[in-house]
């Protein structure tokens, strides 16, 4: 059985939660908005190319075959980066721009959905699962 390449193994998506969810954090504490460069580049270079160096570098940490992981949809993940690639990017730059009231609503939005998925509940999951939902209905015509 090996690994189906449609999953990312879930230690890997944690470490990336914890990495955005630590980034923000960092930028809080220490007034740093450059912090918030490092997932929002990582996440973009998962996005675009496939390859988010804080999952490659968590994947050396991995103990077992990749196939012995509790699978995470890789379309999903996907999904759920574009978030929070859009949060962080809207707060990086709202830090820029001195919009700090914007900037603290987009770095806690993603913040906090990322620290939500550690504790097991999906927002970027649920928003996907009713877009589907939506898009369906409107499809076959059916109602709530």
């Amino acid at each position: 059985m090996g690994h189906n390449p449609r999953s990312i193994p879930r230690p890997l998506v944690r470490t990336n939660q914890w990495f955005i969810l630590l980034s923000v954090v960092a930028t809080w504490i220490t007034g740093q908005s450059w912090i918030l460069l490092i997932p929002l580049i990582c996440g973009l270079l998962g996005l675009l190319f496939h390859y988010n160096p804080i999952m490659k570098w968590a994947k050396v940490f991995l103990k077992r075959p990749m196939n012995e992981y509790i699978p995470e949809d890789r379309d999903q993940q996907q999904f759920n980066q574009v978030i929070a690639v859009s949060c962080l990017t809207i707060g990086y730059i709202s830090y820029l721009l001195h919009w700090n009231i914007v900037a603290i609503i987009f770095t806690a939005m993603v913040g906090l959905a990322a620290f939500i998925a550690i504790l097991g509940f999906c927002i970027g999951c649920f928003i996907r699962f009713q877009w589907q939902q939506y898009l369906y209905r409107r499809k076959t015509g059916t109602k709530g």
